[in-house]
C-alpha cells in the first residue's frame, strides 16, 4: 500500500461524521462472526429437526415460504414436501450449511435461539467497544437500528442476552431481509422513510463491502468495518474505514 493511499485511509478514519441515526450490521460488525458461525448456527442446526417436528403446525407460514424457495433452488434436487417435518428440517439443514440468506430459515433460527436464550444455554457476544458507542450515541440524540439478514426477533434477542446485559434499550428500530436484500439500494431507501429521515442523514456500518456499497448508492453515508476475524477487504478506499465504534465521533 503507498503512502499516499495509507494517510488517506488514515485521515477517512479520523474523519468527523455528521449523523443523525446510524444504522449497524450484526456480523462482523458488531458481534463476532465466530460467535454468530460457531455457536448460534450450529446450536440451530443440531436442534432444528426436533425443532420443527415439535411446532410443524405453527411453522406454517415458514412451510409456504420453503416450498417456494425449494422448487427454485438448483443446489437442492430433492422435492421440498410440505406435509413431511423430516422433508423441511433436510432443507433447512442444507440452507444453514450454504448460509443462505433465506427469510423462513433466519424465522426458524430465531425461534430456535429464543428457546436457547430462555434456558440459559445461549449469550451473546458483542465487541468491548459497543457498549459505550451506544450509550454515546443515545446521549448525543443519535437514533440506533439494526439491519441484519438475521430475523428481527433473532437481533433482538442477541442484544438483549449479551455478556454486557440488555443492550436492548438502546435499539429504536430492527430490519431484516423483509425490508429487502441487503445487495439492494432500494432497500436502503425503504429504511430511510422506515426512519423518516434523509439517507444522508443515515450512517450505516457493515463489514461487508458490496453492502456499504449498495447503502452510499441509495445516498446513506457509509463506514466499512475491519474487526478482528473478519475476511480481509480490498485495498479500496472509496468509503472511509474503522475497526471499533470509538474511532466515530
Amino acid at each position: 500500500m503507498s503512502r499516499f493511499v495509507l494517510e488517506l485511509r488514515i485521515s477517512r478514519r479520523r474523519a468527523n461524521i455528521v449523523f443523525k441515526a446510524i444504522l449497524l450490521d450484526i456480523e462482523g460488525t458488531t458481534t463476532p462472526i465466530d460467535f454468530v458461525h460457531k455457536t448460534l448456527f450450529p446450536f440451530a442446526k443440531k436442534r432444528v429437526a426436533k425443532f420443527v417436528e415439535t411446532h410443524f403446525d405453527a411453522l406454517r407460514p415458514e412451510v409456504e415460504q420453503l416450498v417456494d424457495e425449494g422448487a427454485t433452488d438448483d443446489t437442492y434436487t430433492i422435492p421440498v414436501d410440505p406435509l413431511e417435518p423430516g422433508s423441511m428440517s433436510a432443507y433447512l439443514e442444507h440452507l444453514i450449511e450454504q448460509d443462505r440468506k433465506s427469510t423462513p430459515l433466519k424465522s426458524i433460527q430465531g425461534k430456535i435461539w429464543r428457546e436457547g436464550y430462555e434456558s440459559g444455554e445461549l449469550r451473546s457476544v458483542v465487541f468491548e467497544d459497543v457498549p459505550r458507542a451506544f450509550s454515546r450515541w443515545q446521549v448525543a440524540g443519535k437514533m440506533i437500528a439494526i439491519f441484519s439478514s438475521g430475523s428481527v426477533l433473532a437481533q433482538q434477542l442477541l442484544f438483549c442476552h449479551t455478556t454486557h446485559g440488555d443492550l436492548t434499550p438502546f435499539i429504536s428500530n430492527y430490519f431484516d431481509t423483509s425490508t429487502g436484500p441487503k445487495l439492494d439500494a432500494a432497500t436502503y431507501a425503504k429504511i430511510s422513510t422506515e426512519l423518516a429521515l434523509e439517507a444522508s442523514e443515515i450512517l450505516f456500518c457493515s463489514d461487508v463491502l458490496a453492502e456499504v456499497d449498495a447503502a452510499r448508492t441509495s445516498g446513506l453515508l457509509t463506514t466499512l468495518v475491519l474487526r478482528p476475524g473478519n475476511p480481509p477487504n480490498s485495498d479500496d478506499v472509496s468509503h472511509r474505514t474503522i475497526s471499533s465504534f470509538d474511532e466515530l465521533e
